[in-house]
């Protein structure tokens, strides 16, 4: 059982979702907490592979009030993500001949409370792609709107 902290919507907006990836986060103290209460924003967060290691970048985990006063740490630092190195390598090797990008999906807990990142490697789409994806999602949701009033 996993309980999610925080979701990036826009990645599945923008992007198409080729395969999906569970990578650890080193995060200080009191980002847990802030992650917790929900005090995450994940919109324009991207990962990058730096000489060999992944890391979260523009990933905003806000400071809470009720932790230490002295220590603040910088609210978009970037964060490293834990992966074994077959599959950094793997995804590097992806990453750069065709074009791919790795990005973000969500942050939960996993059985043990642990803060898992859920990354995916994805394509970007064009706008008439995105535009018909909006098509399809409308029309589904008329069809089950139709069905609930047929029932």
């Amino acid at each position: 059982m996993q309980k999610d902290l925080a979701k990036n919507k826009k990645a599945f907006h923008d992007f198409s979702i080729i395969e999906t990836y569970e990578a650890g986060i080193v995060l200080k103290g009191s980002e847990v907490k802030a992650l917790r209460a929900g005090k995450v924003n994940l919109k324009d967060s991207f990962v990058r592979i730096i000489k060999g290691e992944l890391f979260l970048l523009n990933a905003h985990i806000s400071h809470l009030q009720t932790t230490n006063t002295h220590f603040k740490p910088n609210e978009r630092a970037p964060r490293k993500l834990l992966m074994h190195k077959k599959q950094i390598d793997k995804l590097l090797g992806q990453v750069s001949t065709s074009g791919y990008t790795i990005v973000v999906l969500s942050l939960y807990l996993n059985s043990k409370n642990i803060v898992k990142a859920s990354i995916a490697l994805a394509k970007g789409k064009n706008l008439h792609d995105k535009r018909e994806t909006l098509k399809k999602k409308e029309a589904d949701r008329e069809a089950r709107a139709a069905m609930k009033n047929f029932i």
